[in-house]
């Protein structure tokens, strides 16, 4: 994998796109370890990673049976009926990355969300049929695991097998999901049946569910593989459940899921101070949006001004605005538009691009730059920021790392269920409106086509090659804020991964810089508007889990917002 992609980065450069400077990674020994671990955003899911581990498992196996039992227990944030993205290392620093992100049916058009000529808004969109895409986890596991597993295929699913058909409990946050978010989560009768009371209101806190047919599925997809998902009855059951759903029924053929597969992609990396980068491209854009804010924010000495002087929240906003400017206009699916990343990464257009930032006043406005290959593209509103999204992070004894980032997009997803599990709502990730101003939108609605993403798995190497900090978060828009705010914190503050975990989120992603509530950081507010800015205060939506190598041994670290945990091996 390292020579394909200084292969992909040679390419890049002789067709005329400049690069970034990538330090090339040293021959480094594998990583041995005491003992694995996992972090994740529920502790029953991160009990089935370490039992793969327990049972001589790899980092994926781990990873993977994680992201079964994550179905089963945190329905309203990822699972089968969704997709991710995973960046993965084999323990001597070649790095692969995996795109199971889902894709609109082939029916699918610029004018998927227009309903009498006007486009739906986005929450008139996601119930129903209409938001949901062909989910890929299914076809990631089985080609994650053909390429880093070493159990056999049945045994990823036993945890998440013996957690539905034994039950689990409603914990605080499920709970509070079911209440705020029950067009979606109480959508179908079979959901409703699971999680909600006679009355409508969701089953108390400490309740036990029990999801049978959500366990003789997974028990079927063990025994069969992926080929359980894609073909015969559960496929059927998609078809149905989306072009007869009581909310914006929308068509999908049984070829749509017969023909989806999962797909190995370039990882996109670079380097901030004397540390690589590395995570995951189009269609995400995770990387090149958390990559070129660091990448502008080199110039200015972050260490010195530390994570308690306004100074550094300034330039962190500053450079963030000049990054999703970027994300914008030019990042979508890049099977379907040229997407510029060896541009958008180069290190002479994001010295260029950091010139306009001054540590003493506010841009008046931002727009998107004008990098290297850039082709013609329209910029589109930012989409709302969703809940329904759930990262965690493997490492094996022998230094495999998997890290990984799962979603069905809003809570609940779309509301559909079938066979125990929600259908996602990824489709609403696509710009609603296929034009602006008479230009195509780079991310529009295509038929096979996959939506932008804001996931970001990250995985971050020191100077000798060897794994720093490994890296991922959940909130749609705001992960690659989360993500390079963990990053600064561990590079510059010198602070621990849950010390920076922790850290209060700032999110600019335009005009108005986003701070977060009961946090630190509001009491900033009144210095960051005298430097210019618009500030509005939000209520917290963030979950982030990371591990980092410290000396040798692993630390895990989850968001203290969430019910994550990091459990060794």
């Amino acid at each position: 994998m390292r020579s394909r992609l200084f292969l992909a980065f040679a390419v890049l450069s002789l067709t005329g796109c400049a690069t970034t400077t990538v330090l090339p990674p040293p021959a480094a020994s594998p990583v041995g370890l005491e003992s694995g671990m996992i972090s994740a955003a529920d502790p029953r899911a991160a009990a089935a990673g370490v039992e793969m581990l327990r049972q001589g498992g790899t980092a994926a196996d781990a990873a993977l049976a994680t992201m079964v039992a994550l179905t089963v227990v945190e329905p309203q944030s990822s699972g089968i009926g969704g997709g991710s993205f995973m960046v993965t290392d084999d323990g001597r620093g070649h790095v692969q990355s995996y795109d199971s992100r889902e894709a609109a049916p082939h029916a699918a058009s610029g004018d998927w969300f227009f309903v009498n000529e006007q486009p739906l808004t986005v929450p008139q969109a996601i119930p129903g049929g209409r938001s949901v895409g062909v989910p890929g986890n299914m076809r990631q596991m089985a080609l994650v695991h053909r390429d880093h597993g070493r159990l056999a295929w049945a045994a990823l699913f036993q945890p998440a097998i013996r957690l539905a058909r034994d039950g689990f409990h409603i914990t605080p946050r499920l709970f509070q999901s079911l209440g705020t978010y029950r067009e979606t989560g109480a959508l179908s009768a079979e959901a409703r049946a699971l999680y909600y009371q006679p009355d409508g209101s969701p089953k108390p806190v400490g309740t036990l569910i029990r999801n049978p047919a959500l366990a003789a599925f997974l028990k079927s997809v063990a025994a069969r593989g992926p080929e359980a998902f894609y073909h015969g009855d559960n496929a059927g059951r998609i078809v149905a459940a989306v072009t007869t759903a009581p909310r914006n029924p929308a068509p999908m053929a049984a070829g749509d899921l017969a023909t989806y597969d999962a797909k190995e992609r370039i990882p996109v990396c670079g380097t901030y101070r004397t540390y690589r980068i590395c995570g995951m491209g189009p269609p995400s854009s995770g990387a090149t949006t958390v990559f070129a804010t660091l990448k502008m924010l080199e110039r200015f000495d972050l260490s010195r001004l530390g994570p308690d002087n306004v100074t550094s929240w300034h330039l962190i906003a500053e450079s963030m605005r000049l990054a999703y400017a970027d994300r914008d206009k030019y990042l979508a699916d890049s099977d379907y538009v040229h997407v510029p990343v060896a541009g958008l990464i180069d290190a002479g257009y994001l010295s260029q691009r950091a010139q306009l930032i001054a540590p003493d006043r506010t841009m008046t406005s931002v727009a998107a730059g004008n990098p290297h290959g850039a082709p013609v593209a329209a910029d589109r509103p930012l989409q709302p920021v969703e809940h329904g999204t759930s990262h965690f992070v493997a490492v094996d004894r022998a230094g495999n790392i998997a890290t990984i980032t799962s979603t069905i997009e809003s809570p609940f997803g779309s509301g559909l269920m079938v066979n125990g599990y929600y259908l996602n709502n990824e489709l609403t990730d696509f710009s609603l409106v296929p034009q602006m101003n008479g230009t195509p939108v780079a991310n529009r609605v295509e038929g096979g086509k996959r939506p932008r993403s804001s996931m970001a798995p990250t995985i971050v190497y020191a100077a000798d090659g060897r794994p720093r900090l490994a890296v991922g978060a959940a909130g749609g828009a705001t992960i690659p804020a989360q993500v390079l705010k963990a990053i600064i914190g561990v590079i510059d503050w010198r602070l621990s991964a849950q010390q920076a975990i922790a850290l209060p989120v700032l999110f600019s992603p335009g005009d108005t810089v986003f701070v977060e509530r009961g946090s630190s950081m509001e009491a900033m507010v009144p210095q960051l508007e005298a430097l210019g800015h618009k500030v509005q205060v939000r209520d917290p939506s963030f979950k982030a889990n990371a591990i980092e190598w410290v000396n040798g041994r692993l630390v895990g670290a989850a968001d203290p917002r969430s019910e994550g945990v990091a459990i060794s091996e």
